[in-house]
């Protein structure tokens, strides 16, 4: 194990000895000449002999001074080359933002460009997962996360609420009967995402069935399965996008393809979704990127 003075002290050194001045060194250092003297005498007792000649004046280094001068100066300029380095590999590698699959590929992929344009030099690294990636292990810089509540022990910005909709292909709709009500989709073939199990306020077909009862109470009660089931939302999405038939999908996720109109919503019943959170571990070095990042995100088209 290397036995070393606290780096306070070599820095404190340093300086005085670059100035020859203690005045000069504390003023570059931020603090007080008794504080550059006092470390300077620390070291001086951990070397166990004197670095600075202090009388007659002018302030002058004895030998062992000059050859630690030498050593430390030589040392500091390594870090702080390394250091700067390091920084600037940091600021210019992509922000890494994950996301889950359906977010990120009908939301967030389409837009990069607006970022890159607005951001120019400022990439970004997209990971579509329905996985929990681990921000704190530097497995990505941020996160959007999909939740009923904010997520704890990070730093934590709600980006927006979602809400789910009855949602087809206008291609569907002009080959079938119009929809009026709720009973009116069962012509249709109704397209499922199985959500997990344990989240009884997952926006499925039975939850949206017993909500459109309040505004038909002939409102037929649709199961948790039907004949076409996807685990995976993008999957969902995708077959609505291909006619396969009608799904209750997020306005959020979906947004572009509804402005678009390249799909449509059926009836104006909806049930609440769940919160968008950037997430982010505090203190993260590349705070100003996330920060812009945010901004843009607030006001994506």
């Amino acid at each position: 194990m290397r036995k070393l003075p606290p780096l306070s002290e070599l820095r404190a050194f340093e300086a005085a000895a670059r100035h020859m001045s203690f005045k000069n060194a504390a003023e570059e250092l931020g603090v007080t000449s008794t504080a550059i003297s006092h470390h300077i005498r620390l070291l001086e007792e951990y070397c166990g002999q004197a670095l600075f000649r202090r009388r007659p004046r002018p302030l002058a280094l004895t030998d062992a001074g000059t050859r630690l001068f030498s050593i430390v100066r030589s040392g500091l300029d390594s870090f702080a080359l390394a250091i700067a380095a390091i920084r600037e590999g940091a600021e210019e590698r992509p922000l890494k933002v994950t996301a889950t699959n359906a977010f990120a590929g009908l939301w967030l992929v389409p837009r990069v460009p607006d970022w890159t344009a607005a951001h120019p030099g400022c990439g970004l690294e997209i990971i579509g997962t329905d996985g929990v990636l681990d921000l704190w292990a530097g497995e990505a810089d941020v996160a959007i996360r999909y939740a009923r509540a904010a997520p704890s022990e990070m730093v934590v910005h709600e980006l927006f609420r979602d809400r789910f909709y009855p949602i087809c292909s206008p291609a569907l709709l002009s080959k079938g009967p119009p929809i009026h009500r709720p009973a009116d989709l069962l012509v249709y073939r109704l397209i499922h995402c199985i959500w997990p199990s344990w989240n009884p306020e997952a926006p499925t077909w039975h939850r949206w069935s017993i909500a459109a009862r309040a505004a038909d109470p002939e409102a037929p009660e649709i199961g948790e399965v039907g004949d076409v089931n996807f685990r995976e939302e993008l999957h969902a999405i995708q077959a609505v996008i291909e006619g396969q038939g009608i799904s209750i999908l997020s306005d959020v996720v979906v947004a572009r393809e509804l402005k678009a109109g390249v799909l449509v919503k059926v009836l104006d019943i909806a049930i609440p979704g769940f919160g968008f959170y950037l997430v982010h571990v505090p203190g993260h070095p590349r705070q100003a990127v996330i920060d812009a990042f945010l901004s843009w995100l607030r006001i994506a088209d």
